[in-house]
C-alpha cells in the first residue's frame, strides 16, 4: 500500500499500524480534527510512511459481528493532506481499505463495512469508494469491497 506526492507524483509505501498509548500526546485536534483521546479505548489505526514516525491519517473501528460488519466510528487526515491543497493523495482509502481488509478476514462474503459521514463529504464516499446508502450510514459489501482493496492494495 502507498501514498502518492501530490507535487511530484512519487509514491511512497506505508504502514498502518495500532495506535500507541504514547501516540495519543501527539494526537492534537489543530492537526488531527477530533479529540482522539476519546477513542482510547476503541480499536484505532494510524497510517505512516514507512521509516518516519509522523502520523498522516487515522481511522477508529468498532467490530460488530452479528452484523457481520465493521463500523468506522472516526476517519480523519492530518491538517496537511485534507482538501485541494493537501501534500498526500490516498490516506483515507488506504486506511478504509485496512479495513475492508479486516472484515474480509473475519466475515468473508459477508463482509460489510461502514460509517456515518458528515453530510457534505458523503457523495463523496459514495463516488470515491462505491459506498450505498443505508439508512443514516454508508456501507460497502463484497464485492465492492474486494474492488477497493485491488485498488488501493496491490500484494
Amino acid at each position: 500500500m502507498e501514498i502518492i506526492d501530490i507535487s511530484t507524483g512519487e509514491k511512497h509505501p506505508i504502514d498502518i499500524l495500532p495506535v500507541e498509548i504514547e501516540d495519543y500526546k501527539t494526537l492534537k485536534k489543530d492537526r488531527y480534527f477530533f479529540d482522539w483521546t476519546i477513542e482510547k479505548d476503541q480499536e484505532v489505526y494510524k497510517l505512516q510512511m514507512k521509516g518516519s514516525s509522523d502520523i498522516l491519517g487515522l481511522i477508529s473501528i468498532e467490530r460488530i459481528p452479528q452484523e457481520w460488519r465493521i463500523h468506522i466510528r472516526l476517519l480523519t487526515v492530518s491538517k496537511e493532506n485534507k482538501g485541494n491543497e493537501k501534500k498526500f493523495d490516498q490516506i483515507a482509502g488506504n486506511l478504509i481499505t485496512h479495513v475492508a481488509k479486516i472484515a474480509i478476514r473475519e466475515f468473508g462474503e459477508l463482509a460489510c463495512v461502514s460509517l456515518r459521514p458528515k453530510s457534505q463529504i458523503a457523495q463523496y464516499y459514495i463516488e470515491k469508494y462505491n459506498m450505498n446508502i443505508t439508512g443514516r450510514t454508508l456501507s460497502i459489501e463484497v464485492p465492492e469491497i474486494i474492488d477497493l482493496i485491488n485498488s488501493y492494495d496491490y500484494d
